[in-house]
């Protein structure tokens, strides 16, 4: 018998093809609530979980993994390859936009552009699976 995640997450992954999102701390509220009710994300938001609020960035990053969930967060620190190293991870979306709004629009084009490809179920492979995006709000508009 396994763990927790280790037992549920092949099911979960095969419950619903919608992006897997592990939500750390520093990504706002009303961003989590844009990535459930807009984009239809299935996102964890570590503010939710009192196991969680607190734990280091570490445990967050390797809980993403055995989740098969993308950590999407605003903290500059999952860019340090020593300490977190890209090969364990389950994929990392650093996100920066100067308000809320901006963060929503630029959101909004990582689903288009990364989620919702058709040669891809992001439930299944997630699509930063292993690597680092690190991205601003002026990332995708170039297609717009």
């Amino acid at each position: 018998m396994g763990t927790l995640s280790s037992e549920l997450g092949p099911h979960a992954e095969r419950l619903a093809a919608r992006p897997r999102i592990y939500a750390d701390a520093n990504v706002p509220a009303g961003i989590v609530a844009h990535m459930r009710g807009r984009l239809q994300w299935d996102v964890l938001f570590v503010l939710e979980q009192d196991d969680l609020r607190r734990a280091p960035d570490v445990k967050h990053y390797r809980l993403a993994l055995q989740l098969r969930r993308t950590l999407v967060t605003m903290d500059r620190d999952y860019l340090d390859d020593r300490r977190f190293p890209p090969s364990e991870s389950g994929g990392v979306l650093v996100i920066n936009a100067p308000d809320e709004r901006q963060l929503s629009l630029l959101l909004t084009r990582v689903d288009r552009t990364l989620f919702r490809r058709e040669d891809q179920n992001p439930a299944l492979t997630p699509p930063l699976l292993g690597q680092k995006l690190q991205i601003n709000s002026d990332w995708g508009r170039e297609d717009e």
